[in-house]
């Protein structure tokens, strides 16, 4: 059984009073990107908030920031991002 490889690959943080998600396009031969993204953080003043957003990725880009926010000690999740292919 082959398994579809990912073609955006994510990474993010919150710390230091900020957040921050990262993305890259890493299958050259897949299409452009359309991606969305949900993530669960805990602001300094002790609340929650959920963070949502969409971003699109062009083949090669790399280490592109798709979201930056500030107020926020500690990710309670780890962001979700669901992506497909353009045509």
């Amino acid at each position: 059984m082959a398994a579809a490889k990912d073609a955006v690959s994510c990474g993010g943080a919150a710390m230091l009073g900020g957040a921050q998600l990262n993305c890259s396009h890493v299958e050259p031969k897949a299409p452009p990107q359309f991606c969305t993204f949900s993530w669960d953080l805990h602001t300094i003043a002790g609340d929650q908030k959920v963070v949502e957003g969409t971003f699109m990725l062009p083949p090669g880009a790399s280490n592109v920031q798709v979201y930056q926010g500030s107020g926020f000690d500690s990710a309670l999740s780890n962001p979700i991002v669901i992506c497909r292919g353009g045509k």
